[in-house]
């Protein structure tokens, strides 16, 4: 197959974070050209939808609302879109952009004319627990908590501002009607039975993300060590990607004496690291993802989905840290 030298996609929502970020990898991309609008076009339907019919794919960086719109406006252009959004995640006629995710998602991205960016709290998620749920040892009925802390930036401009403003925490939790709109996305794409208690927080870093999945022995299928769940996960991720199991610990510069890992420590990265801890005798597990929220679990993330469905190199554009 012959491809084009350049593709045009355009950023539908470039002033925002995920946007911006977007535009940023972009411009540093050899394959694409990115188009927007301006101010004052930007909020013109007519212009949007003209903009998605001369492109060759579009990115949605919008809010739900928006989102859902501009799905419509496309649907009569037959414009191709990466939706970065919440809108679509568990949408039956989108298909979820997370390619490491499952065999045979990286070929439904490639082929598919829509495609729902995951979230970055579910990216890190069901990084750690479809494939110990693919693999017989965590159980679909597994009672799940899931606490977890990501950058300001997570909570787009607004939150930026209240940072800015001296409004924000050191450290916040949120999501506390237990009713977080990620939850749907967790359960259906980890393939469990009852939803996790998730425990999201904020705190006074820009970009970077920590998602914990604890587990007791007990609550698994089968008998395990702490190397048995390690090596379930590096064989599940042992191919293309941005999916990894972390460096070992003792040349991890991240992770400091009074084991303290940083939160932050992947910022400006497209790639997401996982860890497993296991106490003394394999009673305990600790399950640990570590991300950009504006990486893969954001504009990293769209742009290897366009890679994807464009069929160029899925790193194209993308600091891997290798």
């Amino acid at each position: 197959m012959t491809l084009r030298m350049t593709y045009s996609i355009f950023i539908d929502g470039a002033a925002g974070t995920t946007g911006l970020q977007v535009a940023d990898r972009l411009a540093l991309h050899p394959g694409v050209t990115a188009r927007s609008l301006d101010d004052e076009q930007r909020k013109d339907n007519a212009a949007r939808q003209q903009m998605m019919a001369a492109s060759d794919l579009t990115i949605l960086c919008l809010p739900d609302a928006a989102a859902r719109e501009a799905a419509d406006m496309a649907a009569l252009t037959n414009a191709r879109l990466i939706d970065a959004s919440s809108a679509h995640r568990t949408h039956a006629n989108w298909v979820y952009g997370f390619p490491e995710l499952i065999t045979g998602q990286r070929d439904a991205i490639a082929a598919a004319s829509r495609i729902s960016n995951p979230g970055c709290y579910p990216t890190g998620f069901l990084a750690l627990t479809r494939p110990l749920i693919d693999a017989g040892i965590l159980p679909r009925d597994a009672l799940l908590s899931v606490p977890a802390v990501s950058g300001f930036s997570g909570g787009g401009n607004g939150m930026i501002a209240r940072q800015a403003d001296g409004a924000l925490p050191a450290h916040g939790s949120y999501g506390v009607t237990l009713a977080h709109k990620h939850l749907p996305e967790m359960v259906a794409y980890a393939g469990l039975s009852t939803a996790p208690i998730f425990m999201p927080a904020v705190a006074d870093f820009y970009c970077g993300m920590l998602v914990n999945v604890p587990l007791h022995g007990a609550q698994l299928a089968k008998s395990v060590t702490g190397q048995d769940l390690h090596d379930c996960l590096a064989a599940h991720f042992d191919g293309p990607g941005l999916v990894r199991m972390a460096a070992a610990r003792a040349n991890d510069d991240t992770l400091l004496a009074d084991n303290l890992l940083a939160a932050d420590g992947l910022a400006n990265a497209d790639h997401m690291e996982l860890s497993v801890f296991a106490n003394q005798d394999n009673s305990q597990f600790w399950l640990l993802a570590r991300l950009d929220n504006l990486g893969k679990g954001a504009s990293g993330a769209a742009v290897q989905n366009m890679n994807i469905a464009l069929g160029l190199d899925e790193m194209m554009g993308l600091s891997t840290g290798v």
